[in-house]
C-alpha cells in the first residue's frame, strides 16, 4: 500500500487490520493503492489490478487523492461476490468520509462494506441432507 506521508503508523495499521480482517472473512484478496495516478484513472486501475497474484480473486481499490478519484477493480472471481451495485456503493461511503478529510477512515469504511458484500454466506445444517 502505497502511502508516502499520507497515512500516520496508527492509520496504516487500522488499513492492514481492515485488509486482513476482509482477506480473512471473504477468501479474496483486497489491495489499497494511495497515491497519484497519470492518465485515465479507470486503465491505471485495471493495470495495476493485473499486476496482483490472483488477480481474479481480487479487489483493488485506487485512490488518488491530488484528483479527488477514487476506483474500485475486481477480478472475474471477485466480481461474482463483489459486484457493480456493492462496489458503488461502498466507493460513495469512501467519498463521503474522505469529503470530510478523513482519507483512513473512508478507506476502512469501504473495505468494510466491500467485506459485507462479499462474506460467504453461512452454511447452515452441513450435515444433513
Amino acid at each position: 500500500m502505497p502511502a508516502g506521508d499520507a497515512f500516520t503508523a496508527r492509520q496504516e495499521q487500522d488499513i492492514a487490520k481492515a485488509i486482513a480482517t476482509a482477506e480473512q472473512q471473504t477468501g479474496l484478496k483486497f489491495s489499497v493503492y494511495v497515491g497519484s495516478v497519470e492518465g485515465d484513472l479507470h486503465a491505471q486501475a485495471v493495470w495495476l489490478h493485473r499486476q496482483l497474484a490472483d488477480a481474479d480473486g481480487a479487489v483493488l481499490v485506487v485512490v488518488d487523492p491530488r484528483r479527488n478519484q477514487l476506483q474500485i477493480v475486481t477480478g472475474v472471481d471477485a466480481k461474482r461476490r463483489v459486484d457493480d451495485r456493492a462496489a458503488g456503493l461502498a466507493a460513495a461511503a469512501m467519498a463521503s468520509t474522505f469529503a470530510l478529510g478523513d482519507l483512513a477512515g473512508g478507506l476502512v469504511n469501504g473495505l468494510g462494506s466491500l467485506m459485507e458484500h462479499a462474506q460467504k454466506a453461512p452454511v447452515l445444517h452441513a450435515d444433513q441432507p
